[in-house]
């Protein structure tokens, strides 16, 4: 095999190779290791590739790319900085977008490579061109162009590359272009500022941060929504917090929340401000979070109680979010008789609502319900048991009723809220106590796909390991359920058959 891309190789360096020979080559590649194309390779048929694609053929330039594709990453970094600069800085201008692609991607390669990353820094026009692909119609090579920036500005040298030097206004310029690119170049910003302290400092210096809070907190409601999903981004890392903390843009997002009791527009930018202080108070303090900003809260349960499936839906995402953990669980039951009633407006929508917004329901239900082994104090058991109580007259019936329906997302939903409440006892008598409810467990033939085998076997497997199991379900029962476990999620019994004398 490698004999023969040597000489398909050595044919297309001659420029005697036809399109089917270069397709042949692509494919011959794919089982040759890196190690053997690098022996078999020299920097005559790398540039013969390269030559190959300017004529003007797009099949033609297809395959160059795809066998490039497959050269380049068996090669050092560095040899291709120094060996193949030119050629690369060509492709950024290539008509061709997978070309352009191709060029950029080995620049993010390269940018990775310490012995590598000076000849980069050392080619600020490479840089600039790769800026200018932001730009670009399309956002293909516009993601590519950020991914390879963003590689870049790992390092202190690449840092000060980007937002010490003329690159800076180049980014600033690329940014003028159009409102998409401008948003573009912001999460180029929030993705280097999430890195560390120092990117976020080195970000903020340059003023692009400042005017990203200034379009968050501007007037254009269409732009909030947009900037929002960023600063939501940048919220994740614990200096990003800190940030936003100190120059007191959660303060300002929490009052524009308040605000927006009297904005006709507020629509257009709310769900991603509560799911911005939904995020916030997950990787922060639940308790804190709302404690500190209550207008987040009263704006979820006022989601939550509306007729707008749009606004439901944000609501039921957070809460879940919310609820996922203990701290969250707590804040929520602060709430009581209102969140008490909300719950059941969440299973009668588990219920009634289109799809998406039951299974966005369901999903919640479970992270709701949810309580880890080590965390089910009597407390939290009887707040999940109310809970579940909560949510419909007969509500482990709904989840079952909602488990056999012929839609493999919702059947798998309502497995999924089985499975988070198995290891919980009081979840287990009421399954016992349900006629039929623990053959139905045990029951392969109810499961069509595979994701409903997977979701099965979940449920069976949160059964079989609680402390509780054996004890409340009793023997024949455990041992059922442990059969299964045993068995795998896909396990088929064999059908027997009878032989009968004188049958054809």
């Amino acid at each position: 095999m490698a004999e023969a891309v040597s000489e398909l190789l050595e044919r297309a360096a001659r420029r005697e190779a036809p399109l089917e020979e270069l397709r042949a080559l692509c494919l011959a590649l794919q089982a040759v290791p890196p190690a053997a194309l690098r022996a078999r390779l020299s920097d005559r048929h790398l540039a013969a590739l390269f030559t190959l694609l300017s004529v003007n053929d797009r099949e033609q330039v297809s395959a160059c790319v795809s066998i490039l594709e497959r050269l380049l990453p068996a090669l050092d970094p560095l040899y291709v900085i120094q060996n193949l600069r030119e050629e690369l800085q060509k492709g950024l201008f290539h008509p061709d977008d997978s070309v352009k692609i191709l060029s950029i991607s080995q620049v993010g390669r390269i940018v990775e490579n310490s012995g590598a990353v000076t000849e980069i820094l050392n080619s600020p026009e490479l840089l600039q061109q790769i800026i200018n692909c932001i730009g670009g119609e399309k956002i293909a090579v516009a993601k590519e162009a950020i991914k390879s920036l963003s590689r870049l500005a790992q390092t202190q040298d690449g840092l000060e590359a980007l937002f010490g030097s003329s690159l800076l206004s180049d980014l600033k310029n690329v940014m003028a272009t159009n409102d998409v690119v401008r948003y573009r170049v912001y999460e180029l910003i929030v993705e280097i500022s999430s890195v560390s302290a120092e990117s976020l400092n080195y970000c903020a210096n340059s003023g692009l941060i400042s005017e990203l809070i200034g379009e968050l907190t501007g007037d254009d409601v269409l732009v909030r929504a947009t900037c929002i999903e960023m600063v939501t981004s940048l919220a994740h890392t614990p200096h990003g917090r800190q940030y936003l903390a100190q120059q007191g843009i959660i303060d300002k997002i929490s009052n524009i929340i308040v605000g927006a009791e009297s904005d006709p527009f507020s629509g257009f930018y709310l769900p991603g401000f509560v799911k911005f202080f939904g995020n916030l108070a997950v990787v922060d303090s639940p308790q804190q979070i709302c404690e500190r900003y209550p207008v987040f809260m009263e704006k979820v349960f006022e989601m939550a109680e509306s007729h707008d499936p749009t606004m439901i839906g944000v609501a039921v995402d957070t809460l879940g979010v919310l609820g996922s953990t203990v701290e969250g669980k707590q804040v929520l039951q602060k709430a009581r008789s209102r969140f008490q009633n909300l719950l059941n407006r969440i299973g009668h929508q588990a219920k009634n609502a289109p799809t998406e917004l039951r299974l966005r329901c369901l999903d919640a239900i479970s992270a709701l319900l949810y309580l880890p082994p080590e965390q089910q104090t009597e407390d939290l058991l009887r707040m999940t048991e109310s809970w579940f109580a909560s949510l419909s007259n007969q509500p482990l019936e709904l989840f079952r009723s909602i488990s056999t329906q012929p839609f493999p997302d919702l059947h798998c939903g309502a497995l999924r809220v089985f499975t988070a409440v198995a290891n919980q006892p009081w979840a287990q008598k009421l399954m016992l106590d349900s006629p039929g409810f623990v053959e139905y467990i045990v029951d392969r033939s109810v499961e069509p796909d595979k994701a409903s085998k997977d979701a099965k076997y979940e449920l069976v497997k949160a059964l079989v390991n609680s402390k509780t199991i054996a004890e409340v379900f009793g023997n024949q029962y455990y041992l059922r359920l442990r059969a299964y476990l045993h068995e795998g999620p896909y396990y088929v019994q064999a059908a027997s058959t009878t032989a009968v004398e004188g049958a054809e």
